[in-house]
């Protein structure tokens, strides 16, 4: 039995210490919408990448993060943080205090509007301009909350679609009259059809894009805030943003 013993007793350390660097290495898959160019999408590759993807990369490497990035649909996205199957996400998303109530974020790593796409030939000066208008939004978004706040939610005239590109579509072949979206976003897609133009509300407020975790994750939190503050800090993040968008680097909230 001592015999036993002392051959077990190392193998059982053994396994426990294996399973204690499998934990610290755990790798967390990171959910993300790519069909949001130039945030998130498909390459020829079939590579996700974009702005949203640099930056996760980038913080989790400043975090020492293992990560795993999957092409997680918008509509079932924070489903899919509920549900476990993704640890956290990052598919610019707005801070809100409606979504705060649900979710934890990260500081801002984004600035954003809305932005309204329509034809080159229409009249819309600003958001007040839709009403009676066909308004094409993406599910759950922001631009979904501010018509819905204008023109109320039940409206027959706002039309919800799953992704940009396909409200886009829609725009382009006349479906609807109008869409509202993330600047980046609406401004990218709006240029691969030239009848198409963006139309600035100067009443839209200025927006923040943060990673999420489950409520309550404070140890994640905690470490992509520190990866996120450490590529402020060393110019990886203006670097980021200048590729992906030809211009500097805002300055962004503390949190």
């Amino acid at each position: 039995m001592k015999l036993l013993t002392k051959i077990l007793l190392p193998f059982g350390l053994a396994v426990l210490f294996a399973g204690g660097v499998g934990a610290q290495q755990k790798e967390l898959v990171v959910g993300s919408s790519a069909t949001y160019r130039p945030f998130a999408y498909e390459n020829p590759a079939k590579e996700i990448v974009g702005y949203d993807i640099d930056i996760i990369k980038a913080v989790a490497q400043k975090a020492g993060l293992q990560i795993k990035i999957v092409n997680t649909p918008w509509t079932g996205i924070f489903a899919a943080l509920n549900n476990g199957d993704v640890d956290l996400v990052i598919s610019g998303v707005t801070i809100n205090e409606k979504r705060k109530q649900s979710y934890d974020f990260t500081a801002p790593y984004f600035e954003a509007r809305q932005l309204i796409g329509v034809h080159k030939d229409s009249q819309v000066k600003g958001l007040k301009d839709l009403a009676g208008k066909k308004i094409g939004v993406v599910t759950g978004s922001t631009g979904d909350d501010i018509a819905s706040r204008e023109f109320g939610k039940t409206s027959p005239d706002i039309k919800r679609f799953e992704s940009t590109p396909v409200a886009i579509s829609e725009l382009a072949n006349s479906g609807v009259d109008a869409v509202i979206g993330d600047n980046g976003v609406i401004a990218y897609r709006v240029q691969e059809h030239k009848q198409l133009k963006t139309v600035s509300d100067p009443n839209f407020p200025k927006e923040y894009f943060g990673i999420v975790v489950k409520q309550g994750n404070k140890a994640l939190l905690d470490k992509l805030n520190a990866g996120l503050a450490a590529i402020k800090a060393d110019g990886t993040y203006a670097s980021i943003y200048k590729t992906w968008f030809q211009a500097e680097a805002p300055a962004l909230p503390a949190q």
